[in-house]
């Protein structure tokens, strides 16, 4: 469960963006804690209960919102969330409140706010590649399993915590997580400005094709829907890749744009502006040239470095 929950926990900030920063294992492992409710609680009840509560827990991913007062009793505020976020030491599983935090306060897993909260995982991913982000911590469990001695030792690193290995308490030893300073700054690369604009104008792009795929969801054919999802990993993997100026980021750039010409001319994908449809393929035309001259030169540099 937590190799699927660190996604949410892996961004170094803390705003209503977070909230949304999720994983694609969630839905496997949320059933687990509202199964039992099906044997007290109407299904219509659930239903509404289960939407309210996912509302809730938006808005608390904020730091702009301090002190609630007496709110700060019952309700999971954002001062108690920001805790639980928190790669701090007093914050380590504290807080796991969603709606009341009465719950943490009566087990004993409740934590204030106190010194300032440095976001994160205890161990930084440093990435924006989306695949990373999120099955660095499978692949992490795949490696660790087959390297510890033992069966028992084995499962154990399935089913005890992820700071844990042989001879240490079930959740590790809390003097090992990494000491936070306060002056730590999250992952970033400095790109220039030219970059940051069109990585944010082909996110947009994106979120417009996949709003306009999931409303016509119903009609489409699957082919069309693994096309576009194919579409929709391609271009945040390249986005990921543009943003750490990786070496392979412009031939995968070329290919991204390159696909997006192919699908549309093959009528798999479609503006979500139909009367812009000329214009962004005339984008996105001029965006594969420029990407493909970038892959040209790099290639001939690195060819004549070899020489």
């Amino acid at each position: 469960m937590w190799a699927a929950h660190q996604t949410h926990h892996s961004s170094e900030d803390y705003n209503l963006t977070t909230a949304l920063r999720q994983s694609v294992f969630q839905i496997y492992t949320s059933w687990i804690f509202y199964c039992p409710l099906a044997l007290f609680i109407p299904p219509p009840v659930f239903a509404v209960h289960i939407q309210f509560n996912l509302l809730y827990q938006f808005w608390i991913h904020t730091q702009i919102i301090d002190n609630l007062g007496p709110l700060e009793l019952i309700l999971n505020t954002p001062s108690h969330h920001r805790v639980h976020h928190g790669r701090n030491r007093y914050c380590i599983d504290k807080n796991y409140a969603s709606t009341l935090i009465i719950w943490d306060r009566i087990f004993g897993t409740f934590e204030a706010e106190s010194e300032k909260v440095t976001y994160g995982l205890t161990h930084p991913i440093n990435t924006f590649e989306p695949f990373k982000v999120q099955f660095h911590h499978l692949y992490y469990m795949w490696t660790t399993f087959w390297i510890t001695p033992g069966f028992w030792n084995k499962l154990s690193v399935i089913f005890k915590g992820p700071g844990w290995s042989p001879g240490k308490p079930r959740l590790g030893l809390s003097e090992e997580i990494p000491e936070v300073t306060g002056k730590e700054v999250p992952y970033g690369t400095r790109v220039s400005g030219s970059l940051q604009l069109y990585v944010v104008v082909h996110f947009v792009l994106l979120l417009g094709f996949y709003e306009d795929t999931f409303a016509d969801k119903g009609a489409l054919s699957q082919v069309t829907l693994l096309l576009r999802s194919g579409y929709i990993m391609l271009t945040l993997t390249s986005i990921g890749f543009l943003m750490e100026e990786r070496p392979q980021a412009p031939i995968l750039e070329t290919i991204r744009c390159s696909v997006f010409l192919i699908l549309s001319w093959l009528n798999y994908l479609k503006p979500f502006i139909p009367s812009l449809a000329y214009t962004f393929e005339i984008f996105f035309y001029l965006s594969t040239i420029y990407w493909g001259i970038r892959s040209m030169r790099q290639f001939g540099s690195n060819h004549l470095k070899q020489l």
